[in-house]
């Protein structure tokens, strides 16, 4: 099996069934679903929860083909949700789309996949994140992710979390490191970029509708993100390098780059000029 789908639930509602079907439309079934429930109280949650878990127990072991399992169990939060979804998945790539997310068409693991036979399938020895585009559907703009993946790229701008695809291995041999609230998927992918070894593939498709709004990005959390930036990049990074990357940072105007690229009136156009950029 190609592809291990995890989606972490919690209360989510409609929002599970919306992030399901676009799962579940995509004209390459070469899939399963590893639903991980933290617990949801909410009738509607539980109900479509049930509603998969029956499916899973009707179809039996032998039809594993877009195949819903679900798993419910206590967690501590989303990352450690994510490490025990990771426990039960079968496929090569894990992808995980959070509730409210969705794949962005039908050809979205069809043409990841063309890509991973182009590498070699199960046969390449090099382990591969690879990764696209996402769509933002707060502001309205398709946000392309920096084709080439280096120190810099690593520092400031890697690619959305919902538009990975990680080979199975990263996952099992680190787990996310749950000491960070914000960026522990962050951390993750600078300890497969320089301590697992993974190449990074980028694929010119874009992955996902990304909801956005999320944990990580609310108001609250922004001190704390900054705090576990600078702490991470310092566990891979050299300080002389990290010091060079904040200057550039200070030099491109950085704040107003960011916040240009979160106001739906201009998100747009700076995503468009990214886009020659990388071009």
């Amino acid at each position: 099996m190609t592809f291990s789908i995890i989606i972490v639930c919690l209360n989510a509602g409609d929002k599970l069934h919306e992030t399901i079907e676009s799962i579940r439309r995509q004209t390459e079934r070469d899939y399963e679903i590893v639903i991980k429930d933290g617990g949801s109280e909410d009738e509607v949650t539980r109900a479509y929860l049930d509603e998969y878990a029956d499916e899973a127990a009707q179809a039996g072991e032998e039809t594993l083909a877009g195949r819903v399992r679900v798993y419910r169990s206590r967690d501590t939060g989303i990352y450690d949700a994510m490490n025990q979804a990771v426990r039960y998945v079968r496929g090569d790539y894990v992808f995980f789309l959070n509730c409210g997310d969705r794949l962005y068409d039908e050809e979205v693991l069809a043409r990841v996949k063309e890509r991973i036979l182009r590498l070699g399938g199960g046969t390449v020895k090099r382990r591969y994140i690879l990764y696209g585009d996402i769509h933002e559907c707060r502001t309205g703009a398709t946000v392309k992710s920096n084709p080439v993946i280096d120190d810099f790229a690593c520092y400031r701008n890697l690619p959305c979390h919902q538009a990975c695809f990680y080979d199975v291995s990263l996952l099992r041999d680190k787990s996310f490191d749950t000491a960070y609230t914000v960026r522990a998927d962050y951390e993750h992918f600078l300890w497969c970029y320089y301590q697992g070894g993974a190449a990074t593939e980028y694929v010119p498709v874009t992955v996902a509708f990304y909801e956005g709004g999320g944990f990580s990005e609310t108001k609250e959390n922004a001190a704390k993100s900054k705090r576990e930036h600078r702490e991470i990049t310092g566990r891979y990074m050299p300080a002389d390098k990290v010091r060079k990357y904040r200057f550039i940072m200070l030099l491109t105007l950085a704040p107003l780059r960011t916040w240009l690229a979160g106001n739906p009136v201009t998100a747009g156009i700076y995503q468009t000029i990214k886009r020659k950029l990388y071009h």
